[in-house]
């Protein structure tokens, strides 16, 4: 049986590791490693225990430092561990620092690499996410990619050889875990005290965790007051490193509209998205999850991430700015059913059969 290293470290990597690990397995032995960026209860162990994802083989525990420091030590703690374990095959997603750092360790030793949610591309390297999915994609041998618009970018870049589309996992996941939802999950919603968040009837979701609308208070008040105008309370889950800003702000200001909760699990999540009106934030998971649930989405970030959910306003960008984001949700929005950008929910069967045909 082939043996095929998977390293994730973040959230969103939890959410398709769930979907493609549960397949993947049937054929090969899977050794998965945790580079530990996302550390907190609530960022990483949680989405283990409720997506029931096998436990890590090995956790790095990596996190905190500059972009250079993190990578650095990255690397080496991957290196050791396939040193180990000789795997046939790196598996990796999305585009976060522990992605980059686990294809180099990996193409250095001539282990093949193996990129899920490859093709995305949103024009600047300004952006650290951007240069991690080109050198990611350009060190792969096999590419999956989620939308027509990701293996548009990768014929521009002259490797569309070994690109497949196979649809997004993001999607398998919404889809099979929507299905199970039964408001239990909600009961994970707690306030910064450790309480459980009674929600209103209507509501609208929020997520803000980029440092660019979080590192001053002038930009994320922007994003607050907006939210306060609305007709219906915000329910924002708050990152840990933005949770003293975000109190304080409510506090000083007396915003009684915004519903400041600690972080959340998948499930609860996608129940909020389900459940709001509109969403209201700066991640490229969540913004295509709004679009997966037909809700409109406002997407406080200054570059498109994923176009195909851009069609009839349903995602339109916004400045952190308190004007421009009620404009936008003000828009008249309408989703077609028969557009189905992101597959047809069986990425991850699509994914191993082409492993499955890279070993012949």
């Amino acid at each position: 049986m082939k043996k095929i290293c998977t390293v994730v470290g973040a959230r969103p990597q939890f959410i398709k590791l769930a979907m493609v690990s549960r397949v993947l397995r049937k054929t090969f032995r899977e050794v998965l490693i945790h580079t530990g960026q996302h550390y907190d209860h609530n960022m990483s162990d949680v989405f283990f225990e409720e997506m029931e994802i096998p436990k890590p083989d090995y956790n790095l525990g990596v996190s905190g430092g500059t972009h250079g420091e993190m990578t650095g030590r990255m690397i080496a703690g991957i290196e050791a561990v396939l040193l180990k374990e000789k795997p046939d095959m790196l598996l990796v997603f999305g585009d976060t620092n522990s992605t980059m750092a686990a294809a180099l360790a990996a193409v250095k030793l001539h282990i093949p690499v193996c990129h899920v949610e490859a093709g995305g591309r949103i024009g600047t390297l300004d952006n650290p996410e951007e240069v991690n999915r080109i050198v990611t994609d350009h060190v792969a041998s096999l590419r999956f990619v989620c939308t027509p618009s990701g293996m548009e970018f990768l014929v521009n870049e002259g490797i569309a050889d070994a690109s497949y589309l196979v649809g997004d996992p993001m999607y398998d996941a919404f889809r099979y875990y929507t299905e199970r939802l039964d408001g239990t999950e909600l009961r994970d919603l707690l306030d910064f005290s450790g309480a459980p968040l009674a929600l209103p009837e209507r509501l609208y979701y929020m997520t803000c965790h980029r440092q660019e609308n979080t590192d001053t208070d002038e930009k994320l008040d922007q994003i607050f007051q907006a939210m306060e105008a609305l007709d219906a309370p915000a329910v924002y889950p708050v990152h840990p490193r933005n949770h003293e800003r975000a109190e304080r702000l409510c506090r000083e200001k007396g915003y009684r509209n915004i519903l400041l909760s600690q972080p959340v699990g998948y499930q609860c999540s996608i129940s909020l998205v389900n459940r709001a009106e509109k969403v209201v934030t700066d991640s490229g998971g969540l913004q295509r999850e709004a679009f997966f649930a037909g809700k409109p989405c406002v997407t406080v970030f200054n570059r498109v991430a994923w176009p195909e959910t851009m069609v009839n306003h349903c995602n339109q960008l916004a400045e952190p700015d308190k004007a421009d984001i009620l404009q936008k949700l003000g828009a008249d929005v309408s989703f077609d059913p028969d557009y189905q950008p992101f597959g047809d929910g069986h990425s991850a069967e699509k994914i191993v059969e082409k492993i499955e045909e890279f070993f012949g």
